[in-house]
């Protein structure tokens, strides 16, 4: 049971930023990948950005440059950084979650409710 709440989003003309946090609550010990995902109006929803709980990073070609991705362990928050917004990058960014249960690498998946980011031209 992890909750996972997002704030940050907002309307911003291209070219300026926002950041996205995302707090994680309730069984939070075994949460190993944090990150962000995205959805435009009408496509499939897309990994932006990910990270372990040992600083590893993934970030999407489409971002790599302009979006960071951090996390502050104990405080169970997970940040995006997004610089030089493009009106492409506009959609619903969902913050993710996944636990690692047991020693074969099982866990579950957890998604917040999304928030907007529209980016104008």
């Amino acid at each position: 049971q992890v909750q996972l709440v997002e704030s940050g989003g907002g309307l911003v003309q291209a070219g300026g930023s926002l950041r996205l946090s995302c707090v994680a609550s309730g069984r939070t010990r075994n949460i190993n990948i944090m990150g962000w995902y995205r959805q435009a109006p009408g496509k499939a929803r897309d990994m932006v950005a990910t990270i372990t709980s040992g600083g590893y990073t993934s970030v999407a070609d489409s971002v790599n440059g302009r979006f960071s991705i951090s996390r502050d362990n104990a405080k169970n928050t997970v940040y995006l950084q997004m610089n030089v917004l493009k009106p492409e990058d506009t959609g619903d960014y969902y913050c993710y979650a996944r636990t690692v249960v047991n020693v074969e690498g099982a866990g579950n998946n957890y998604w917040g409710q999304g928030t907007q980011v529209t980016v104008s031209s």
